[in-house]
């Protein structure tokens, strides 16, 4: 599968959306949904959006492609408006930049981890998209802070992981936080090995933001199972820490064992995670077996 393919399955997997009408207008229920302190959501084609609007600022994180982001930008405007407007990328995949040359035409400032504007670039070069790029013009390394409104919001960058340039962007007074595509929930996730991925690391990510979280702490996800949606607990990201985990583990048992490369990612499911969902090739537990043979061997 090539880059634009992937993008289009990405683009499906939304809010466990299964088919993105040719027509927006076609769509009944709304996009939008809010959940709790001016803080909510929009799924209508690819990773999932979050929002925070109050007097004076609109905060959104990530832009999915060029059609649904014309739609946000028109349609937030029944949640709130400002003077302040800023887009944040939790990383640099397609499905959650490539609307922001819209945005950025909006009057948008773009934030990112340092890594996501050259990641993307080389990304939009290797598919000949260029010209449709926009990239955060403001950019941190570890972590990046501001108050809108009764909010503090707080992207932390955490290391290596699903990319090399990942955040999570807490709303502190909420309770909430945006994890882009550190949790595909309950589907076997795109590990991005090019991008700079590290399975590790990932680990321990979802590690320490569980730990940061408590029990009412209420997490956004880029892409989710029908069943189990886009939204979820600290509960969703230590059960993605346990699949990871048990992804090194076998691969590594499989390594001692002598078994060859083939051997070892020929394997379709885990009997301890029998929710999970192959929704194609590309995302899929031999995909994920094949990268964890790869950072485990340093090939």
């Amino acid at each position: 599968m090539n880059r634009l393919d992937f993008l289009k399955h990405l683009g499906l997997l939304s809010a466990g959306a299964a088919i993105l009408p040719t027509n927006f207008s076609s769509i009944k229920q709304s996009p939008f949904t809010e959940l709790r302190g001016g803080i909510g959501m929009f799924s209508m084609q690819g990773g999932t959006i979050g929002w925070y609007t109050t007097d004076g600022a609109i905060v959104v994180i990530d832009s999915q492609f060029p059609d649904p982001a014309h739609a946000f930008v028109e349609g937030i405007s029944a949640f709130g408006t400002g003077p302040q407007k800023v887009l944040f990328n939790s990383h640099h995949h397609g499905d959650h930049t490539g609307g922001n040359l819209v945005f950025e035409n909006d009057g948008y400032t773009i934030i990112a981890q340092k890594n996501v504007p050259a990641l993307q670039r080389t990304a939009a070069q290797n598919s000949d998209n260029e010209a449709n790029q926009a990239y955060a013009a403001t950019t941190f390394e570890n972590e990046f802070s501001f108050d809108a409104g009764d909010e503090t919001i707080n992207a932390k960058y955490y290391g290596p992981a699903h990319t090399k340039g990942d955040s999570v962007i807490w709303f502190e007074n909420a309770n909430i936080a945006h994890m882009g595509d550190l949790v595909f929930n309950r589907l076997y996730p795109f590990i991005d090995r090019n991008g700079g991925a590290m399975i590790s690391g990932w680990i321990n990510l979802l590690e320490t933001v569980a730990a940061k979280a408590n029990s009412e702490t209420l997490f956004i996800f880029g892409h989710g199972k029908p069943e189990f949606g886009v939204t979820g607990s600290r509960e969703d990201l230590l059960h993605k820490r346990d699949f990871l985990s048990h992804l090194l583990e076998y691969t590594q048992k499989g390594i001692d064992a002598g078994r060859s490369r083939e051997e070892i990612t020929s394997r379709t499911s885990f009997d301890e995670f029998p929710e999970h969902i192959s929704p194609s090739n590309f995302l899929s537990l031999p995909r994920n077996l094949d990268v964890a043979w790869l950072e485990l061997t340093n090939s």
